[in-house]
């Protein structure tokens, strides 16, 4: 048994809490099969217009067999703005991912969240679909995702109605390593609701990490979202920017 674990002892962010997750930031790169995971803690304290404090616990495990690989992944954040109660959000999300060709698999998850800040009450999801492996080479590494998924939302608004509805997920990540100490992801969503398509989210999210020496490293994230139709009062676009110090250890 192997765990990987992750503690970022860094952070300084403009945050915005996502609503589309990302789960090829699930997904740790291994020749060996057995357990392996992360786990995090932050805390951090920011001041614009209004005061806020914020904490944050992310979970993440994952099995590899042969063909198989399990991710399981469980993300808590509360925030407080000027003295108000905490405002929480999280997400639970598992995947299953079977490669019946070197180059393809097949996916299959669930995912529950909610997030108090944007009046999502509960969002669950449950999906399918292939995901295409593009290159070859160890340098540089494309995918291809195109899903379909059942959702079903509930917001706090007092007017959106219970949203049940199909929509499509299709993403492209790549992921390129130029030098020994520095690696690059990024990774492109968009979601349409299948029967309206002016109805879709789309979601980017891009890190640089670059090893500072062994076992630290420097991680920067960006990650962009846009809602068509979010919930009455959210902005549709929103924007997330994070730098931090990271420590890994086995």
């Amino acid at each position: 048994m192997k765990f990987k674990f992750f503690i970022v002892l860094l952070t300084i962010s403009i945050s915005a809490e996502a609503q589309i997750l990302n789960a090829e930031s699930l997904r740790r790169v291994t020749d060996t099969s057995g357990w392996s995971g992360s786990l995090s803690a932050n805390f951090a304290l920011k001041r614009n217009v209004n005061d806020f404090v914020i904490l944050g616990s992310d979970i993440h495990i994952q099995y590899k067999m042969n063909k198989h690989l399990v991710l399981f992944k469980n993300d808590l954040k509360f925030q407080k703005i000027e003295g108000n109660k905490f405002e929480n959000s999280g997400i639970t999300h598992f995947r299953h991912n079977y490669r019946f060709h070197r180059r393809i698999a097949w996916e299959v998850f669930l995912q529950g969240q909610y997030n108090k800040v944007n009046l999502i009450d509960f969002r669950g999801l449950i999906g399918t679909g292939p995901r295409f492996k593009l290159t070859t080479s160890e340098k540089y590494k494309f995918y291809l995702g195109t899903l379909i998924m059942y959702e079903q939302e509930e917001v706090t608004d007092g007017i959106t109605p219970l949203q049940r509805d199909f929509r499509g997920s299709t993403y492209l990540s790549f992921s390129l390593y130029p030098t020994d100490n520095i690696t690059l992801v990024s990774t492109t969503y968009y979601q349409p609701q299948l029967d309206k398509f002016n109805d879709y989210r789309i979601s980017s999210q891009s890190s640089l990490l670059v090893t500072l020496f062994k076992n630290f490293a420097v991680n920067t994230t960006y990650t962009f979202i846009f809602d068509a139709f979010p919930a009455v009062g959210i902005p549709k676009s929103q924007y997330d920017f994070s730098t931090g110090l990271t420590y890994s250890f086995d």
